[in-house]
């Protein structure tokens, strides 16, 4: 991609000295161990080496470091997984499935201090394996065992509601939730702990087995937790599976008895996946699919809490998130004042290694996408476009300089795919209608941010947004929390509803005992509670 200026200085240590003591990881065997029927093994098949994004070496040697290896497994292996899972789960009969919801909770209660025995160690992994900065990788590892606390809180809720009976119609009966089976849960290099664990954890929490494959980036982290998962859960409750995914997933699929495919990557993939079970019918899907987030900068908007609202919300982790903000819409008669301030903004971003203080933008884990993310930008400059910020574009090994580029013309790649990644195209507009034009033929409908002070207009807005997107976020940025909002999206970016309460629903189904409400199955109900002979029929409250 050309730049207006020569390229930055590389920022990447020369010696393994200049990383500091605390911080450093050699090359580990860790990520070898897997988890299966409870025992915590270690493999000794073929193996895929990990290498991180950080580089190491003089500017123009730079290599990235070698931090170790994970298993290559075959269909073989993924079988054991699944017969694992679903011996524990033996039809609902397992003695997981069957617990009742305070036994799970002491379980779970359980994990929370094992887990964060390891937090020094994921941190530092998380760092390592996907160049996320040491500040976030801290937030990622806490949100996510606050996740934990709250769902658990959350499922208490629910219980308490459930622990009563229900008199209608001449019938009494008791609702509850139940499981649905074996989970396949598989989350995103970009938050590999925190999305991997809100769907496993609900999923597990509500009855189910689970058999959980990490994704490609972000690999390494789950090695330190998986002692704790073995020594909190029943045997075969978790497993873990690793590999290539058309060798070990297909085959999961291709079964029939994964029960729910709990998933966050690409629309592609999640199609494939869904078609490969031979009984769709019966697979309920969990999806967190792509995004196209747009911010719609109005004419009288706030200029400075605009380029700061967007600023954060587009390159925050290198713009690799799905809530983040992909494309900005300026209205023409602010759009040449915002571009000069953002660009200037993204300027003043600390570019680094992710162990330094202030780091904002570091290296990208995924294989040649500095390259791609060139190439897009390429495409939108022969269409009329400038990359209008000085070192935009930059390419140091595994760093892309953050590039701002204007006027995009939407007919571009750059404005119709997710680039997940620090490019920033920005559209300027005459009418709103042209935007919402753009969001009613994209594929995707996850969120928007709206910039605005007029109340009349911006009500008018929503009310056509709503029906778009599944949240708007007024002069906000867009993001998924807190975690007890729901968190979904309409066409190709979701499939079901994730929030710390929708994510113990959507891994159960309601199930209930009913009976015609006349004195001898009064009398039954009352014995088999009295005597907690059930442990679905029952009224305990759980404090």
């Amino acid at each position: 991609m050309t730049t207006m200026v020569a390229s930055p200085r590389s920022v990447f240590p020369e010696v393994a000295s200049d990383i500091p003591a605390e911080f450093r990881v050699g090359p580990s065997e860790d990520g070898l161990r897997y988890l299966a029927n409870g025992q915590v093994a270690i493999w000794s098949g073929p193996r895929e080496t990990v290498l991180s994004p950080v580089c190491v070496g003089a500017p123009g040697t730079a290599r990235p470091h070698t931090m170790g290896h994970y298993p290559l497994m075959t269909a073989a292996e993924a079988g054991a997984a699944l017969e694992s899972a679903c011996e524990a789960y033996d039809h609902g009969r397992g003695a997981w499935p069957t617990m009742s919801v305070a036994e799970r909770i002491r379980h779970m209660e359980a994990f929370i201090p094992r887990m964060q025995a390891a937090r020094e160690d994921v941190v530092r992994l998380l760092m390592w394996e996907i160049g996320k900065p040491l500040s976030d990788a801290r937030k990622e590892f806490d949100r996510t065992v606050d996740y934990i606390r709250d769902t658990i809180n959350a499922l208490k809720d629910l219980d308490r509601t459930s622990s009563r009976f229900a008199v209608e119609s001449g019938f009494v009966a008791q609702i509850r939730r139940s499981p649905l089976g074996v989970v396949l849960c598989m989350g995103p290099f970009n938050y590999p702990l925190n999305e991997t664990f809100t769907t496993l954890i609900p999923a597990l929490i509500m009855g189910n087995t689970v058999i959980f494959k990490p994704p490609k980036h972000g690999v390494l982290l789950h090695a330190p937790l998986l002692s704790a998962l073995a020594e909190s859960f029943p045997p075969g409750v978790v497993n873990t599976v690793y590999g290539d995914g058309r060798v070990v997933v297909g085959p999961l699929m291709e079964s029939g008895r994964v029960d729910v495919l709990a998933f966050i990557g690409s629309a592609r993939v999640a199609s494939i996946l869904k078609h490969q079970h031979p009984r769709p019918n019966r697979l309920r899907c969990v999806l967190g699919l792509e995004a196209k987030n747009a911010a719609i900068v109005l004419d009288d908007a706030d200029l400075e809490l605009a380029v700061r609202e967007c600023l954060l919300g587009s390159l925050a982790f290198n713009g690799q998130r799905c809530t983040a903000i992909k494309i900005i819409f300026v209205h023409r008669s602010l759009a040449d004042a915002f571009v000069e301030r953002f660009s200037e903004a993204v300027g003043r971003l600390v570019v680094g290694m992710p162990w330094e203080d202030g780091v904002q933008i570091t290296p990208l884990p995924e294989d040649d996408k500095p390259t791609w993310l060139a190439g897009l930008g390429e495409a939108a400059m022969r269409g009329g476009a400038k990359v209008v910020n000085p070192g935009g574009g930059t390419i140091d090994q595994t760093l892309f300089y953050p590039a701002v580029v204007y006027p995009a013309p939407l007919e571009a790649e750059i404005c119709r795919v997710e680039q997940f990644g620090p490019v920033v195209p920005i559209v300027p507009f005459d009418d709103e209608g042209q935007v919402l034009d753009w969001l009613e033929l994209s594929p995707f409908g996850q969120q928007a941010a709206v910039f605005g002070r007029d109340a009349r207009r911006l009500g008018a807005l929503v009310d056509t947004l709503v029906n778009l997107v599944c949240r708007v976020n007024l002069n906000s940025q867009c993001q998924r929390g807190p975690d007890t909002f729901p968190f979904t999206g309409r066409k190709d970016s979701a499939e079901g509803t994730l929030s710390v309460s929708d994510a113990l629903r959507v891994f159960s189904i309601r199930s209930l005992v009913a009976a015609k409400a006349d004195p001898g199955n009064e009398r039954i109900v009352s014995e088999i509670v009295a005597g907690r002979h059930s442990k679905f029929l029952s009224t305990d409250f759980i404090f």
